[in-house]
């Protein structure tokens, strides 16, 4: 049987229910993609993503590739190479992709529920299947150079892979502190040299080629190459050398190899490399040969095209692990006989029930339930906004709210979603097994393993705190945050729910009050910062208990949303889907009375930050 389960209809309920897709698909942009073809897509995924995909899924972790030194690679199992190509010879990856360069045009509310799916089942086939993905990012920022038009076509037309080449040994969420350089030479081409580390899907024996994107400090040449982010150029770096034009490979070696592939804790199959330009040391010692793209030096703006959508990635993934980690201790707690009904419990005779009679057993599995669909519709609804940003760009507009509001809630989704779903598969998935958690024999273990990288790559919870407000808010003047909050508090004031919702808007409400004095108690910080700067520290402290505030108001919105129409539906005739709307209710009300009375003790905890520990010696730590 496969690990993994998946939640087809829930994703379904997002999609067509509560945040009604197909009221543009089918329509304009998405005139090839509508519902029905949406719906089909979703059901092949799916079917996919628990038979084809998930198979590799034990055996990939324990046997992992194994680093070669004599000859720099590291091949998957062939198991995994199976999933892999199963995955590609489906031709879903190209969702979303632009169609000038081989792809399909769909919402990206569409491409991030299939990936859910995808991330769900076998998150690493996601990670080394980027190179397409990474070849729309060549793509957009081509800047008409024609060369690099052709070169993200080749990258879609062979399926090559693709890296995302940001971090060093010495420079880690401090990218501006990079010193792998860049030299220009006289045909147009620069050598790069340097050692990038933690490298996702660097070196495989998947594709015939992968193509680093990597960020290079130019050097001896004036006007471009200056200190920190801004003087950083992205540059295409091919593992072998091709034809520009066929895309066929020469036969030659380019000087970009993997000197070492990190042990780790999870995801084991998917390789994280140290990465070495340029040593002549190193392989045939051959230059590290790589283009300028769009032959502008513009590389941390055009990298974080390839960031923004890691980060939905990671969070995604994080939510979709919490979901069939969910799934799977649902299942067992509905099997496993073990003692008797609490009323019961003086009756040495009593029959023994299953786990799911016990009172902490139903609560486990409604608060993992609640945060799993709660994060499913934070992910949809985040990735709506991308959908009305992405129309807006097809009529030669720009939706510069939709923009914003995405910018806000990216954080929320990778941060907030990686570090609950990460905490609820330890504290909760894993202990409804009991003992029987702590065993491969079950995938939970793998899940929490496999989750633990969800919270420290592509920016930690910290970063993304620190993102969320400073750059979020306060550098947008709160107007993305304001127009969301406005919206809370119109469903608030809306009389949702017909009275059953009554207590839970009433919760609602007073979260968000709580979270905006959280907001507005950083901001005096920052702005008493001016006279005493020492005071920015007090914004420090709390930058990621806002961020977890406002995750959970806006979940709970979400929540109480689909609520609201499950409500509609209970209220005709919901047929077969009576069970799954109760429950969409269920969730809502626990979630909301679960975790919004919390935020009045973070408002106070706030509040009561000061400076010392900050003073404090360092020693007494």
């Amino acid at each position: 049987m496969s690990h993994y389960k998946s939640n087809l209809r829930d994703i379904e309920f997002n999609l067509f229910e509560l945040f009604n897709v197909q009221d543009y698909l089918g329509t304009g942009l998405y005139e090839e993609m509508d519902a029905d073809t949406a719906r089909e897509i979703l059901s092949e995924v799916e079917r996919l993503a628990r038979e084809d995909l998930a198979a590799s899924y034990v055996d990939a972790d324990r046997n992992p590739p194994v680093f070669d030194p004599a000859t720099n690679t590291a091949p998957v199992p062939a198991s995994f190479k199976k999933s892999y190509d199963a995955w590609m010879d489906s031709g879903f990856w190209g969702l979303g992709l632009p169609e000038e360069i081989g792809g399909t045009t769909a919402p990206p509310s569409l491409v991030w529920t299939t990936g859910e799916m995808v991330l769900g089942a076998q998150a690493p086939i996601w990670m080394y299947c980027t190179g397409p993905s990474m070849g729309s990012v060549v793509f957009k920022n081509a800047n008409g150079v024609e060369r690099d038009v052709r070169i993200a076509e080749i990258m879609v037309e062979r399926q090559w892979g693709a890296t995302m080449v940001l971090t060093e040994p010495d420079a880690g969420s401090d990218v501006g502190a990079g010193k792998t350089f860049a030299t220009p030479n006289e045909d147009g081409s620069w050598n790069i040299s340097g050692v990038k580390r933690f490298i996702t899907s660097a070196e495989s024996d998947l594709q015939e080629n992968i193509m680093h994107l990597v960020l290079a400090r130019p050097k001896g040449v004036e006007g471009v190459g200056g200190p920190g982010t801004k003087g950083l150029s992205l540059f295409l770096v091919p593992k072998y050398h091709f034809d520009h034009q066929s895309g066929e490979l020469t036969g030659e070696r380019n000087g970009v190899y993997v000197t070492n592939v990190e042990h780790k804790m999870g995801i084991k199959v998917s390789n994280t490399c140290e990465l070495t330009f340029g040593d002549s040391q190193v392989g045939g010692g051959e230059a590290a040969q790589g283009w300028l793209l769009g032959e502008v030096h513009d590389g941390i703006r055009q990298m974080f095209d390839v960031i923004e959508n890691a980060r939905m990635m990671v969070g995604t993934k994080a939510i979709a692990t919490l979901s069939t980690g969910y799934l799977n201790a649902l299942d067992y707690a509905k099997e496993r006989v073990q003692g008797a009904d609490l009323t019961q419990s003086g009756d040495k005779a009593a029959p023994r029930v299953t786990i799911t009679h016990h009172p902490d057993v139903r609560r486990s599995l409604m608060t993992q339930k609640s945060f799993a669909e709660a994060m499913r519709s934070l992910v949809v609804y985040t990735s709506t906004w991308q959908d009305q940003v992405q129309i807006a760009k097809a009529a030669g507009e720009r939706n510069e709210l939709a923009e914003a509001v995405n910018d806000l809630l990216l954080p929320i989704v990778k941060g907030y979603g990686s570090e609950r779903s990460w905490v609820l598969l330890g504290t909760e998935s894993l202990q409804t097994f009991g003992g029987s958690g702590f065993l491969q024999e079950y995938p939970i273990e793998q899940y929490v393993r496999d989750a633990k990288i969800d919270t420290l790559y592509e920016g930690t919870t910290a970063i993304q705190g620190q993102d969320f407000f400073f750059r979020k808010i306060v550098k947008d003047q709160g107007k993305a945050l304001g127009h969301v909050a406005t919206e809370i508090k119109a469903f608030i004031e809306s009389g949702a729910g017909n009275g059953r919702l009554k207590n839970e808007r009433e919760l609602l409400a007073n979260a968000l009050a709580d979270a905006e004095a959280i907001v507005s108690l950083m901001i005096n910080d920052l702005m008493s910062a001016q006279d005493e700067i020492k005071n920015i520290y007090k914004v420090g402290l709390n930058t990621t208990r806002v961020l977890n505030a406002i995750g959970d108001v806006v979940c709970a919105w979400l929540l109480l949303r689909g609520a609201e129409v499950a409500l509609e539906k209970l209220g005709g005739d919901a047929g077969a889907d009576k069970a799954f709307y109760e429950g969409k209710v269920a969730a809502a009300q626990w979630f909301a009375q679960l975790n919004l009375p919390r935020l009045s003790a973070e408002l106070k905890l706030a509040q009561g930050v000061n400076l010392d520990v900050m003073e404090l010696d360092e020693a007494a730590f």
